[in-house]
């Protein structure tokens, strides 16, 4: 889980308690990422005591409520280690809701589809508007305009997956009409060879 090893990467920095591991990490990946809940944010820290990755100690303090401080054990550090060896490889294939929705709109023909399309495009342009300005509020910090540069990428793609799914519209309305028309001629051949007398 990369949250989970996140937390034990700022903890490999030194012992931190909830409400300073939480404005850590978003300063460090940046608004992109968005906000770490912080009910989350304890829940990953009880799975990685109970999984022995961290241990935790109660701190009394007199003018305020008692604090725990997390810190990373020797196994904690390990796991951290296997985990950025191993390579990030994508799981069960690729899925994304806008296929979903072309596939809903197709079965709709052209006038849905091209609604679908148009819907998405502008939502692309807007959301490349919107990095390029955190691109330049973010111009000093490495780790963060990465980031916004990874999204930038990967929002273009998608851009061009629907200029892509624009140009299939003709294609994409009249794949229904096919897919019907085969149900209908196999539906046909199947009442014919049963009403065929049998020998």
């Amino acid at each position: 889980m990369p949250i989970q090893h996140a937390v034990l990467a700022l903890l490999g920095e030194g012992p931190s308690y909830g409400y300073e591991l939480k404005p850590s990490f978003e300063e460090a990946i940046g608004p992109q990422w968005g906000e770490l809940n912080i009910g989350h944010l304890y829940q990953i820290l009880d799975r990685l005591i109970r999984d022995e990755l961290v241990t935790s100690e109660v701190i009394p303090q007199t003018d305020r409520p008692n604090k725990t401080v997390y810190r990373l054990t020797d196994a904690g550090r390990a796991e951290l280690e296997r985990w950025l060896e191993a390579p990030f490889v994508r799981q069960g294939g690729y899925r994304d809701d806008f296929f979903l929705k072309l596939f809903a709109a197709s079965r709709l023909g052209r006038r849905a589809l091209g609604k679908v399309v148009r819907v998405q495009r502008q939502a692309y342009l807007e959301e490349l508007a919107a990095l390029a300005q955190l691109r330049s509020q973010h111009a000093d910090d490495p780790l963060v305009k990465l980031l916004i540069e990874a999204a930038v990428l990967h929002t273009e793609a998608n851009l061009r997956v629907v200029e892509l799914a624009d140009e299939a519209r003709p294609v994409l309305a009249e794949s229904k009409r096919r897919g019907r028309a085969a149900v209908a001629e196999e539906e046909r051949g199947r009442a014919s060879r049963a009403g065929s007398p049998t020998r």
